[in-house]
């Protein structure tokens, strides 16, 4: 979904648009303005230029979701919101996803992850086919009840997918369709909690993190990832943090980590999975709007995320 196949055929399939305004997992305010901003960026009309027909379906919205009662785990801050929103979330990506249409959601902070992955790896799993996480981040996000500092659950969405404890009942009803260790790709990551480090290298989750990159480059590392989807016949659902991008290009998020992907690398990483054919989902989360600098404004680039400064 780049620039760079403008030249593809008329008509590439469909997408179907939904937004997730939750903000509740982070730590600051503003991702809730996330799906706005990204509309207002021109990407609806980008990926039709591109050939793909898009279905907006709208956002989710505090009233559309069911309150949860009952005890909530320790050290899960906001649970029984956040519990509302994935219910909802996870059924809505199941249903988007049997239609045969490509759903990207739109954030909306990380924690959103744990129930649009959920749904489409049910659809998934329904199809007798693997789905594999390409997970696009700072952040690892591998963090569990018992052992995040913060208790932000938008900190503990990998590890909730991969199916560890600490969030049993967080679907309530719907089916938890759990991915593997094997499945998930950690990639560009910078920032880890001691504790969730160990975590990730206990359960032998792959890793790229941006030393791996900078040794080997973003182009191999992201091939090793395709080959590896391709190879079990599987799917790809991209979670696309806006922090994998270096800050100075992308400010607009809540935790911004030095020395991220620069716009030549992230651009490559997206001209790459498009080629390869497997992408079947997508999240784009954390953008922040309220964070950009007065003097950056989002505007239509090559790029839905690409930031410029605004000129008069």
């Amino acid at each position: 979904m780049t620039a760079s196949s403008a030249n593809a055929p008329a008509s590439q399939g469909r997408i179907a648009l939904l937004g997730a305004p939750i903000e509740v997992g982070a730590s600051r305010r503003g991702a809730l303005m996330g799906p706005a901003g990204l509309r207002t960026a021109g990407l609806t009309r980008m990926l039709e230029e591109l050939g793909y027909t898009v279905e907006d379906h709208g956002d989710i919205l505090p009233r559309d979701l069911t309150p949860v009662d009952g005890p909530a785990p320790e050290n899960a801050r906001f649970y029984p919101e956040i519990a509302a929103w994935m219910r909802a979330l996870s059924a809505r990506a199941y249903e988007l996803a049997r239609t045969g249409a490509t759903p990207i959601f739109l954030g909306g902070d990380h924690s959103l992850s744990m129930g649009s992955v959920n749904g489409v790896a049910r659809h998934w799993q329904e199809q007798g086919r693997k789905l594999f996480v390409l997970w696009l981040d700072a952040h690892a996000d591998f963090n569990m009840p018992a052992i995040s500092p913060s208790g932000n659950m938008h900190g503990m969405s990998s590890a909730f997918l991969c199916g560890e404890a600490g969030l049993d009942d967080l679907l309530g009803t719907e089916p938890r369709a759990s991915i593997t260790p094997a499945q998930l790709s950690l990639f560009g990551i910078r920032s880890v909690d001691p504790l969730e480090k160990a975590a990730v290298k206990a359960r032998g989750v792959d890793v790229a993190d941006m030393r791996a990159i900078d040794e080997h480059g973003v182009g191999v590392l992201i091939r090793q990832v395709i080959e590896k989807v391709r190879a079990a016949n599987g799917v790809l659902h991209v979670s696309f943090d806006v922090d994998f991008i270096d800050p100075p290009l992308a400010p607009g998020v809540g935790t911004t980590v030095p020395g991220g992907a620069t716009y030549r690398e992230a651009h490559l990483v997206m001209e790459l999975l498009h080629d390869s054919g497997l992408v079947r989902s997508m999240d784009i989360v954390e953008l922040n709007p309220f964070r950009l600098p007065a003097s950056m404004s989002i505007v239509r680039s090559r790029s839905p995320w690409s930031w410029r400064k605004r000129r008069r």
